[in-house]
């Protein structure tokens, strides 16, 4: 078996005396999509955070591209092709829809001209091209959803983490959320997808892990999971 793209062994992290992960390995291949998924509270949000470095680890590693991580900031994942789209989308609300565009095409070394970039995001987001000069913050949920994909899009990443894509979003959004993540997928592009709406999740994925109280209680094929009424009920109520 080749070596994954992000692999985690033994992960713990902490918020003082509240253990929020507890001892959690997974692993995610090169253009693979795997979701996980579990209660609110379940640690979903705390594990995409360390794995980006953006909390502290107290035990355990995280491997990305075959390196340790835990010397390198989040800033240096990014520009290494690590990109996280957090809960709540974290877009520069005060900067303009394309200022935050260059942000994001910024961060780490592109193939292509800025321009060129911006011209890819925009065929496939043209609301965005009609709001470029807006603030981000003024722009609607479904809208800012978009723009944080659209920061991933513009120099596409090698692993993808993504937050709860589905928050806050009416349900034909949600399921263009969902549409733009399988094309993501369908690039090559590896995602690590944290999400409460499950079978959205599980129907996207192609493996699946489920996290109860910080902990990794189930995991394998998303359609094994989906056909598990049991698993359904008692871990996700």
């Amino acid at each position: 078996m080749s070596e994954p793209v992000l692999a985690v062994e033994a992960l713990h992290v902490a918020y003082g005396p509240i253990k929020a992960v507890r001892g959690c390995t997974l692993r995610l291949d090169a253009g693979e999509t795997v979701a996980v998924v579990g209660a609110n509270g379940a640690g979903k949000t705390t594990l995409l955070r360390a794995l980006s470095n953006l909390l502290p680890h107290e035990s355990g590693s995280v491997r990305y591209l075959g390196a340790p991580t835990e010397r390198a900031g989040p800033h240096e994942l990014a520009r290494r092709g690590l990109f996280h789209i957090p809960e709540g989308r974290g877009t520069l609300g005060r900067l303009e829809v394309r200022e935050n565009l260059r942000i994001a095409y910024d961060v780490r070394p592109a193939d292509r001209s800025f321009e060129a970039a911006l011209e890819r995001v925009f065929e496939r987001f043209p609301r965005l091209r009609e709001r470029h000069d807006q603030l981000a913050g003024t722009l609607s949920g479904g809208e800012q959803q978009m723009l944080a994909l659209a920061r991933a899009l513009i120099n596409p990443p090698r692993v993808l983490l993504v937050d709860e894509p589905s928050l806050g979003l009416a349900p034909a959004l949600v399921e263009e959320a969902f549409a733009v993540l399988g094309e993501f997928h369908a690039e090559g592009i590896a995602i690590l997808l944290v999400e409460q709406n499950v079978y959205s999740a599980l129907r996207l994925a192609q493996r699946g892990y489920v996290l109860r109280q910080g902990e990794i209680v189930m995991e394998g094929p998303s359609a094994k999971l989906l056909a598990d009424a049991e698993m359904l009920k008692h871990y996700l109520g």
